[in-house]
């Protein structure tokens, strides 16, 4: 292979190399991009609805920032999508310098063997090269070099065919990015646009809920202590199932203590009438008071003209050391615990469709300089939207908390999911339920929204249950 192909074949492995690299980039960006799109497609359905009724101007408002938020995203991500495309333009407009300079040397490599082809062209010059050999051995090396001469020019002749295909394909390829650069460009001054309509709706929107500061603050406080009782409750409820679940440990050890000891006093009943009682100490009695080592621990008859046979007494019954919760668990459900954990950033939202009006956290409120905590995610969802278990479970409890609707607790070894303001239930407390299965409906606030609360709790390795972030779980 002569230099030349050489240099040829490494400049296309290193561009096909680069080229899966950014093409990989390019599709995650293109799948982001619609991921995004869909999320303000599903906002704008939100928003919709919530314009139907007068009341929830409060909704609009959130659905608004939401979009506008996504929107943001939005055009980051094109931006991200432009500069892959002009690296891209970038690396083939080299490639293609490149291949034209490569080709421009195989031409004249291929004139210059084609020149001496034509002054050699003769046959008699060809038969005179073959019989001026000294010996037959070097005829057929003179014959083989002559078909050498000829493979390496259709070689060459090749060579500038492929080249030529080579910039052909890069041309193609190269008016093609930049074809989608301008439809990039495009998009991302309709979102702009839309981002500066959308921002006047806001503004708009905001104006007219400045007369309510006062019911708002109202709702502001009621919502906080809705969100607080929630949080104790929910606290006290899985600090209950961690209690059962040790005391249900202990009871099974319990009994597994006991049935030990029965077998061992039938054990020594057996052997009493042979002189032979089994000891609990470990060792074995002799008559000298001596220790052996033998297998079992065994009691030999005393040579005392006592006629009682010597019992050994029945185990003791030690205290049972209290289990933490991950080892009170049952393999089954450490391996649900497990499965759980091991899907964390996949696990379906707890709705369809809808989006997050309030993060994990601390939340500055959307109209006013207040800041909101929150154990949880609300999801902003349409009227009546089924509401799914995320992941396989046990229903362990059904409740009611004023403000907050009725709530649902699912049980997934390690971790519990809740889910709040239920207008209605259609699970049972200790049903199972598997993964996207629906366990009631979203009803609306007092304000009118349909925010349906969402919650992941996860017990520690020192029994403390403690809020994770939803958002770090569910799928985006």
């Amino acid at each position: 292979m002569t230099s030349c192909m050489r240099f040829l074949v490494l400049a296309l492995l290193c561009f096909f190399s680069f080229s899966a690299i950014a093409q990989t980039n390019r599709t995650e960006l293109e799948k982001r991009r619609e991921s995004i799109l869909q999320a303000i497609r599903e906002t704008q359905e939100q928003l919709e609805l919530t314009r139907k009724d007068k009341n929830a101007t409060l909704a609009e408002l959130r659905a608004l920032q939401s979009k506008l938020a996504e929107r943001q995203k939005l055009i980051g991500n094109i931006n991200q999508e432009i500069a892959a495309i002009n690296q891209n333009i970038q690396y083939s407009a080299k490639e293609i310098e490149e291949l034209r300079r490569n080709l421009d040397m195989l031409k004249v490599r291929y004139a210059q063997s084609i020149r001496y082809a034509y002054k050699n062209r003769a046959s008699y010059n060809m038969i005179a090269f073959l019989f001026s050999a000294n010996d037959f051995n070097e005829a057929i090396r003179r014959l083989k070099y002559l078909k050498k001469y000829r493979d390496y020019r259709k070689e060459q002749a090749e060579q500038i065919r492929v080249t030529h295909k080579k910039i052909e394909h890069k041309i193609n390829v190269l008016n093609s990015e930049k074809t989608q650069k301008d439809i990039l460009r495009l998009a991302e001054e309709q979102q702009k646009q839309a981002v500066l309509k959308e921002a006047n709706e806001t503004d708009k929107i905001v104006q007219e809920l400045k007369g309510r500061e006062r019911e708002l603050a109202n709702a502001i406080a009621k919502n906080q202590k809705s969100l607080r009782q929630l949080e104790r409750t929910i606290q006290n409820l899985i600090q209950r199932e961690i209690e059962l679940a040790r005391k249900k440990a202990e009871e099974e050890e319990r009994r597994r203590k006991e049935e030990e000891n029965r077998r061992m006093m039938a054990a020594n009943a057996n052997r009493g009438a042979t002189g032979i009682s089994v000891t609990n100490s470990g060792t074995a009695n002799t008559p000298g008071g001596g220790a052996a080592t033998t297998t079992p621990t065994i009691n030999r008859p005393s040579t005392s003209t006592s006629a009682t046979t010597p019992v050994s007494k029945p185990i003791a019954s030690a205290s049972v050391e209290r289990p933490s919760y991950s080892l009170s668990l049952t393999p089954e459900v450490t391996a649900l615990s497990n499965n759980f954990e091991s899907n964390k950033g996949k696990l379906p939202w707890p709705v369809e469709k809808g989006f997050i009006a309030e993060r994990f956290g601390v939340n500055k409120h959307p109209l006013y300089n207040v800041k909101i905590e929150n154990s949880g995610i609300e999801i902003q969802t349409a009227p009546g939207a089924a509401v799914r278990a995320v992941f396989n479970g046990t229903v362990k409890n059904i409740f009611y908390v004023p403000g907050m609707g009725q709530c649902v607790l699912i049980d997934h070894g390690r971790f519990f999911t809740v889910y709040s303001r239920l207008a209605n239930v259609s699970v049972s407390k200790g049903q199972t339920v598997s993964m996207k299965q629906t366990i009631g409906t979203v009803g609306p606030n007092d304000s009118g929204e349909y925010l349906m609360h969402f919650e992941l709790w996860r017990v520690g390795a020192n029994d403390k249950s403690s809020a994770q972030n939803p958002e770090h779980w569910i799928a985006r």
